[in-house]
């Protein structure tokens, strides 16, 4: 049995977490995770850290295992988890169906630019995204301008230039944000919801979905999604074959 002690990191938050794309038993980014899980733990006056090396010796005990390594740090606490990944063929076939969030993120708090387990907004914003029929919620920021969606980062297609929301929008620099950046030269930039039809295609980013074509946000359905389709193919290509 997992014993977990409390400390600041479960009663107030103030702990990091990863979720880590694992094909069989190889983990995706890895050591671009544990980078950033280390920058969190700094951020937070943690002094526990997770080497690469426990990261595989774990992960060597499941071989074959496919699906998401969730890393957790607190003060007291270590933990490794392994979860099923959720985004089948069939959801990339179809596309996101997504909508502006009612509540904003704040680009003013530290917090927003570290994963850590201050993830209630993020949560229920995505349960409330389900029950409305909807796969992911984005938010503005209090500028009304877009930052990011509940578990991921969004990107937007014009004339074959790729846009994201800068920074300072207020959003968490994801890993595949990272990746799409370095590879492809995103612009970053502010978008605001009422200039979404100027774009062509959307799509998302995050570590288990890698990238996500997005058919609509609202009532503003995005006319193609070529681009999309081609990142993920290379992304695939290059990650997640054997």
């Amino acid at each position: 049995m997992m014993q977990i002690l409390l400390d600041e990191g479960f009663q107030f938050g103030l702990g990091a977490f990863e979720t880590i794309a694992v094909v069989e038993g190889r983990p995706v980014f890895l050591r671009e995770h544990l980078e950033r899980l280390k920058g969190t733990t700094d951020f937070l006056g943690i002094s526990r850290q997770v080497e690469e090396g426990e990261v595989l010796e774990y992960l060597a005990a499941h071989p074959g295992f496919c699906g998401g390594l969730k890393i957790a740090v607190s003060g007291k606490n270590k933990i490794f988890l392994m979860r099923d990944n959720i985004y089948t063929e069939e959801v990339y076939a179809r596309g996101f169906r997504a909508e502006i969030s009612p509540v904003r993120r704040n680009e003013t708090s530290p917090l927003t630019y570290h994963k850590t387990m201050n993830y209630g907004d993020c949560i229920l914003e995505k349960r409330r995204a389900s029950q409305a029929g909807v796969d992911e919620r984005i938010f503005l920021n209090t500028r009304g301008e877009i930052s990011e969606g509940t578990v991921s980062n969004v990107f937007f297609v014009k004339g074959g230039k790729l846009f994201t929301p800068e920074l300072s929008c207020g959003l968490l620099p994801g890993i595949l944000r990272g990746y799409v950046l370095s590879r492809y030269g995103a612009e970053e930039t502010r978008i605001r919801p009422e200039e979404l039809e100027e774009y062509e295609e959307c799509f998302l980013t995050n570590s288990l979905m890698g990238i996500m074509p997005v058919v609509r946000i609202g009532e503003h359905i995005f006319g193609g999604r070529r681009t999309a389709d081609r990142l993920l193919a290379e992304y695939r290509e290059r990650f997640l074959v054997s």
